[in-house]
């Protein structure tokens, strides 16, 4: 469900990409590299595809490059189908954040954004309030706001474990669906394609 034309497009010409076009460039052993060759370069490794879907994923751009199926002219098996296709793409854009590494996701940033304040404020209260008696009372208050970050952390690894098993099932069924419609003429994947970003335009 991605257009790798779009993929070596944006490599080569938006600035979000410059680290991939970097490592395509690296791998070429040139500075200037076309089109063909930065596709050529997707086909042979396959982490610069990696590089370029985690990038998406982090700045909320989608690695569905498939639009909704206009279904309303299809006979009424296609239809079904087409409609269920529309359904996972949808599904699919809001399970998408979740194929990021939980170590490399924003939620994990925020967790100890929080508790470094948490401990910045306890030296505050500590030592510039000269709570000095307090502080027994004040660390286990942080100890146990470490606690419950933990626990947090833990609970949304899971999610992020769960969820990006549900999305990886439900693109293998939705790439099943969108290839009997195409076996059965009710549809083109090529003419489905998104050729653009509109983020991007």
């Amino acid at each position: 469900m991605i257009n790798l034309q779009r993929v070596a497009r944006e490599i080569k010409t938006v600035g979000l990409y410059d680290l991939v076009l970097q490592d395509v460039q690296s791998m070429a052993g040139k500075n200037r590299v076309s089109e063909a060759e930065i596709l050529q370069t997707l086909d042979e490794n396959p982490q610069i595809l990696e590089d370029y879907m985690q990038t998406n994923v982090e700045y909320n751009l989608s690695n569905i490059h498939l639009k909704n199926i206009v279904y309303d002219d299809l006979k009424d098996d296609c239809k079904l189908k087409a409609k269920e296709i529309n359904t996972n793409l949808t599904q699919l854009k809001e399970l998408e954040k979740y194929t990021l590494d939980f170590e490399q996701s924003a939620t994990l940033v925020i967790i100890f954004s929080i508790e470094f304040f948490v401990l910045f404020s306890v030296q505050y209260f500590i030592v510039l309030l000269n709570l000095k008696e307090w502080q027994w009372w004040i660390y286990g208050v942080f100890a146990s706001t470490v606690a419950v970050a933990y626990w947090y952390g833990k609970k949304q690894s899971r999610l992020y474990g769960k969820n990006k098993k549900l999305y990886d099932e439900l693109y293998r069924d939705t790439l099943g669906l969108i290839e009997a419609l195409e076996e059965e003429a009710c549809i083109k994947k090529s003419e489905l394609l998104i050729e653009e970003c509109e983020e991007h335009v």
